[in-house]
């Protein structure tokens, strides 16, 4: 938090730093004691849980706090100030609303849907009164779409006034208790793969639950699903945007929730840091405090290095966003420094409390597990890399025309 007397750092503003603290306080005083709740299961916390704290939130006026009353969205940087405070506990985006899928999927719906769709849709979204999953990702075992959206296996077909939709989706985040589904199926016209994306009410008959898988990570509601579609028919008029226009709509998504998924984690490693720290400055060992031998002072100096340097990536890839470029190299670049980053301060602050790193008697062992699946979610970095590295060719052959 900057100091009060401190102007607000460059690209940020007042408001985003009214919203950001109130937000933080929230975070650290009403929703980090829930950490330990026991309806806050491997799946992620149960939907009582999510309902009592997003009614606190209310209370709190900090629901759904980067998009304003009005309806007009934070600006990226301004974003990035708060998304960050609000990971501050593994709960605390869910909290208030800022968790994904949700906060990805209201932005795409806020760009590409229309008034009527917004009204059934976005609103309920915005309220904090719904969850939504996105359906993208298919079981690998079937060759279906995972990091490479060219293997969408998933159709739809036109049906008269509705299109008929049939497939198996993976790793489907907050599936289980969603009310509001955007589901992506190819829609080839052609030789050339298009893909349309539909929106769907929540739960569907069509739409199964075939299991929900054990992860690493436990912070979403509702966990990470396998589902199976089987001729759901959706209306013309639930179509999102234009037909075979999936892809692009994909694009407009992608980045903002690629970087908001470092915002969060920036947060939530700052978080275990802090703990890391209060635990080395008052654990004695061969007489003197952990922070005081160099093994264990210096790693948290590198801590604080790479959270800064992760800090300064979000904000200039935000800064990317805010001038209306898709930002496709930048938040590959950003997710791929942020998440290496983090994961480091995250592994450090385990090695720093030893045996108390590994037990869940605080946050810090959750963190770990949390950033680790972070690495893969959203592209993996050696994907981001292989795109860095074929766009580094391009570029230079052209160069040398």
């Amino acid at each position: 938090m900057n100091h009060p007397d401190q102007p607000p750092r460059t690209g940020t503003s007042e408001r985003a730093q009214a919203i950001a603290d109130r937000v933080e306080a929230f975070v650290r005083d009403v929703v980090a004691p829930f950490e330990h709740d026991p309806r806050y299961g491997s799946h992620g916390p149960s939907e009582e849980l999510v309902h009592e704290l997003r009614t606190l939130a209310r209370s709190a006026g900090v629901m759904t706090p980067h998009i304003l009353p009005d309806g007009s969205h934070l600006s990226q940087r301004e974003t990035a100030l708060v998304l960050k405070r609000s990971g501050l506990s593994p709960l605390g985006p869910v909290a208030v609303n800022t968790a994904a899928p949700d906060e990805g999927n209201m932005l795409l719906l806020g760009k590409v849907a229309t008034a009527e769709q917004q009204a059934r849709y976005l609103a309920r979204l915005v309220a904090g009164e719904a969850r939504s999953a996105f359906f993208m990702t298919e079981p690998a075992a079937d060759g279906g779409a995972g990091s490479d959206p060219s293997m969408l296996q998933t159709t739809a077909r036109r049906d008269g006034d509705h299109w008929v939709i049939n497939g198996r989706k993976a790793f489907i985040t907050g599936a289980v208790g969603a009310r509001v589904g955007i589901v992506m199926a190819k829609t080839s016209t052609g030789e050339a793969l298009t893909a349309t994306m539909f929106l769907v009410e929540l739960p569907h008959p069509a739409i199964r639950v075939a299991r929900v898988l054990d992860t690493i990570d436990g912070a979403m509601p509702g966990g990470h699903a396998v589902i199976e579609i089987d001729n759901l028919r959706v209306p013309e008029r639930d179509v999102l945007g234009e037909v075979d226009q999936g892809f692009k709509y994909a694009q407009v998504r992608l980045s903002p929730a690629r970087l908001s998924h470092c915002m969060r984690w920036h947060g939530a490693a700052t978080r275990a840091h802090e703990i890391a720290t209060a635990y080395a400055t008052r654990r004695h060992a061969f007489g003197k405090p952990l922070i005081d031998h160099e093994g264990v002072g210096f790693m948290l100096a590198d801590n604080l290095i790479d959270l800064k340097q992760a800090e300064l990536m979000i904000d200039w890839c935000a800064d990317v966003l805010d001038t209306g470029s898709l930002g496709t190299t930048e938040s590959s670049m950003a997710k791929v420094a942020v998440s290496d980053a983090l994961f480091r301060v995250a592994d450090r602050c385990v090695q720093v409390m030893g045996g108390t790193g590994v037990t869940r008697d605080t946050i810090v062992e959750q963190v770990f597990r949390e950033i680790r699946a972070f690495r893969i979610y959203d592209g993996p970095t050696e994907v981001h890399k292989w795109a860095l590295a074929k766009k580094i060719k391009r570029e230079a052959l052209g160069a040398h025309r």
